[in-house]
């Protein structure tokens, strides 16, 4: 369409326009059609940058979401291994207490035996 109307400007001669007035209506024209450009262009730059900015504030809150969920991470871990110590040293006082009533269980046997053993010397003397 531009090409049709730049060699339609040109046609104006053979309808009596002179040149200079021909090239006048043309730059004025070309002017005009380089200013609508460059306010089309910049609503669109400026649409552009919205656009974007929107997206960058969208990378922040999941930068923000993504360290919340590293703290969270970190806390669960944290737990875990107090968790961990915590059945560690459970364990280990469970098998303190199983060994200590073994041992008593041993003392108590001795201790009976003993009784017994000394309830047999003593018994012929009571009779």
């Amino acid at each position: 369409m531009h090409s049709i109307l730049f060699v339609g400007i040109f046609s104006l001669q053979l309808l009596g326009f002179h040149f200079d007035t021909i090239l006048l209506i043309l730059t004025t024209a070309v002017s005009l059609e380089a200013i609508y450009l460059a306010i089309f262009i910049q609503m669109t730059v400026n649409r552009n940058t919205q656009s974007l900015e929107g997206v960058e504030d969208d990378i922040e809150e999941i930068q923000e979401d993504f360290k919340d969920l590293e703290d969270d991470v970190e806390d669960i871990s944290e737990d875990i291994d107090k968790i961990q110590e915590s059945d560690e040293v459970e364990e280990a006082e469970e098998l303190l207490t199983k060994r200590t009533i073994t041992n008593l269980e041993q003392d108590l046997q001795r201790l009976t035996k003993d009784i017994e053993s000394l309830k047999k010397q003593k018994a012929p003397k009571l009779l």
